[in-house]
């Protein structure tokens, strides 16, 4: 029997030999396994406005809707600064816009058939704008500016923000497995437009400011105008437990 015995530096040759065999062979295993994650996982798109790009056709209504308040709230400012009664017309009517927007984008979300977590988030920051805020800056600008008016607006608006966070943590128990929520509990945040109703009457009929409908009282030095009162009611109102149908 022939025994070959190699040199060292031969035995040294194929050791390095087998060891880069090896470590290729796990290489090639390695990028096979990432090649398979990339194609279960893909990245993240990083394209410019990526995020706009995945809003649906009812999230460009919410916006719009969110816009409306916002110019409400410009034009109260430039009442206050100006006088001129027109702006408080123009806040009341885009106040009404953004509630034209926020039904259409409901409406159009059914028609489409295509709603998400994140819409719902934008419906109610757009509503807390537009039915919230809106309609307390408009009776600030309208008179109401005493001390227990500003406790009471402020209330309002809470009431509003606590009404629409109630409502989407209950919406799902509430539709009782179906697309659609059967009813509301307590009135939804959108009838404060009936309280931008009457501020934009009282800019029509210029009782507004010192002339606001009802005067003023003033309880331990400070003041109150008892018509803010229908904010006190309007935002008890929205956090009681009153089931009122949807439609």
């Amino acid at each position: 029997m022939l025994v070959f015995h190699y040199p060292m530096q031969i035995s040294n040759l194929l050791d390095a030999i087998s060891s880069g065999a090896t470590m290729i062979a796990f290489a090639q295993t390695a990028a096979y396994e990432k090649l398979n994650h990339s194609h279960m996982n893909p990245p993240k798109s990083n394209k410019p406005f990526s995020m706009i790009r995945e809003f649906h056709l009812a999230d460009w209504f919410t916006l719009a809707n969110a816009l409306c308040g916002m110019g409400a709230l410009f034009s109260v400012m430039t009442f206050l600064e100006t006088d001129n009664v027109k702006h408080i017309y123009i806040a009341g009517g885009l106040v009404l816009a953004a509630l034209f927007f926020d039904v259409v984008d409901g409406r159009v979300a059914r028609w489409r058939q295509k709603t998400s977590s994140m819409g719902r988030e934008l419906d109610s920051l757009a509503d807390v704008i537009s039915f919230g805020v809106a309609p307390a800056i408009m009776a600030y600008g309208c008179g109401m500016q005493g001390f227990y008016d500003r406790i009471v607006l402020a209330y309002f608006v809470a009431c509003g923000v606590s009404r629409l966070a109630r409502y989407n943590v209950t919406a799902e128990a509430l539709s009782e497995g179906g697309d659609k929520v059967k009813y509301f509990e307590g009135t939804p945040i959108p009838t404060s437009v009936m309280l931008v109703c009457v501020l934009t009457l009282a800019a029509y009929f210029d009782a507004v400011q010192s002339n606001l409908w009802f005067g003023v009282i003033e309880i331990a030095g400070l003041q109150l105008h008892p018509l803010v009162l229908l904010f006190a009611l309007s935002g008890s109102l929205m956090i009681s437990r009153i089931r009122i149908p949807k439609l």
